[in-house]
């Protein structure tokens, strides 16, 4: 009965959530340069993050407190990545069919909501997988939406600048959500991520409720089926090849989404059971490093975005993929010094950087690079790069920190994968326009 009080009592906390973001800002303020429909965007990402935040980095060092073996909880993990990957194909069909983000987003919040209650009630490995896969319907069902939702939303304002913005907000988002998840985790309270969450998905509700996304690309879309320009300007040649040109970007996409996947649940299984020399770490502490790698993602994530858009999304991709291979071989260093969390807290520098110039850049990438009538099954793609990643990274770590004791090799492997990568930055096309969009009647 304590957790159904507790889970009933969010609701007032999420009313007071929802006001503080509702409040009207000064005319000049930084804030009002962006459309009200992006800024709306934004919050929507702000909330879901908070709760993600918790969720996503804290749930392995949850049922590691339950003795669940490493393996158990990545393959919880997988489960989620598995769930996730089949309803985002579904949302990116329902996406090109025309349908609503607002709805689709708000109904992934609801399969939050329940998955937040299977995990803060679980305490074995049934429980807990079952809440893993309702997580991961639900971000199937919210990032495909959520991130076509973003040039929907910019009007003539540049889409680069749009996503480098919704960017930030997830970073100040899952920061806030991360520190908050650490400090309960410190006073032995570290189950209320969860109902972290609840709060935080309550106030989207309420929110899109309240002011829903004026999504248009429904229009477009009818609009390029039924008139003869579009006839003209998309031919069947042009339709076909937009697959070859996202699938640089997908190949990119799996390894830098496999080692944000190992970030969230391999990094604190890493720290929490120590390297060859580096000492163990408690829950807390572990956690405060992730929120310290978080924080600086929200430092770096607006700045680096900003100064991406001038550039080729190529640049930005070699730039990310660089960082990822540095931060990696870093990490895996730091296993070998019993003093080596300093090499672990200098190695979230080069990830957040990595972090901050993928997320955007690969989003918008997608985005130039495919027709407005496919952009959903695009978007599912490019958003089932995160589902097989989660899928296949964390049971491929949890073996490894099983077996060898700590997590070297894992961070060594992903290192010399970025490297070799590297070069097929050169292969992805860049544009900056969105040509099928330009081809519309007003």
């Amino acid at each position: 009965m304590r957790y159904i009080s507790d889970w009933l009592a969010t609701q007032e906390i999420s009313v007071f959530l929802l006001r503080t973001l509702s409040t009207r800002t000064k005319p000049n303020f930084w804030w009002n340069q962006f459309p009200s429909a992006l800024r709306i965007v934004s919050q929507v990402r702000f909330l879901a993050s908070i709760g993600a935040g918790g969720v996503i980095y804290l749930t392995p060092l949850i049922f590691n407190q339950l003795e669940l073996s490493a393996t158990q909880i990545g393959s919880g993990i997988a489960a989620a990545a598995f769930s996730g990957a089949l309803s985002r194909l579904f949302t990116g069909g329902l996406l090109d069919r025309g349908a609503n983000s607002s709805l689709i987003i708000k109904s992934a919040a609801l399969f939050a909501v329940f998955a937040d209650f299977l995990l803060l009630t679980a305490q074995d490995y049934g429980a807990f997988a079952l809440g893993q896969i309702f997580l991961g319907t639900a971000a199937g069902f919210y990032w495909p939406a959520v991130e076509l939702s973003v040039p929907s939303s910019c009007g003539e304002f540049p889409s680069s600048k749009g996503f480098a913005l919704v960017r930030s907000a997830d970073a100040l988002g899952t920061s806030v959500g991360a520190i908050l998840g650490s400090c309960a985790a410190l006073i032995g309270m570290i189950r209320i991520v969860y109902l972290l969450d609840t709060m935080c998905m309550i106030s989207l509700i309420v929110l899109l409720t309240k002011r829903p996304l004026k999504d248009k690309r429904a229009d477009l879309i009818n609009r390029l089926r039924d008139t003869q320009l579009a006839k003209k300007d998309l031919n069947l040649k042009e339709e076909k090849s937009y697959l070859s040109n996202i699938i640089p970007i997908l190949i990119i996409s799996l390894l830098a989404t496999a080692i944000f996947s190992l970030l969230q649940s391999a990094l604190p299984l890493d720290l929490v059971r120590g390297g060859i020399s580096r000492p163990p770490l408690s829950e807390g502490w572990s956690g405060s490093i992730l929120a310290f790698q978080l924080g600086l993602l929200v430092i770096f994530q607006w700045p680096i975005g900003r100064w991406l858009s001038f550039h080729k999304q190529s640049f930005g991709l070699a730039i990310s993929i660089a960082n990822f291979g540095v931060g990696c071989l870093i990490l895996s260093i730091s296993t070998l010094w019993s003093k080596g969390i300093i090499f672990a807290l200098l190695s979230q520098i080069p990830l957040a950087i990595g972090l901050a110039a993928f997320l955007p850049t690969a989003t918008e990438s997608i985005i130039q690079n495919s027709p407005i009538q496919h952009r959903g099954i695009a978007m599912a793609l490019f958003s089932q790069c995160f589902a097989i990643s989660a899928l296949i990274a964390p049971i491929f770590a949890g073996i490894i920190i099983d077996t060898k004791g700590n997590g070297m090799l894992i961070w060594l492997i992903m290192s010399i994968c970025c490297f070799i990568i590297l070069p097929l930055t050169t292969q992805i096309k860049s544009k900056r326009t969105h040509s099928s969009e330009k081809a519309l009647p007003s």
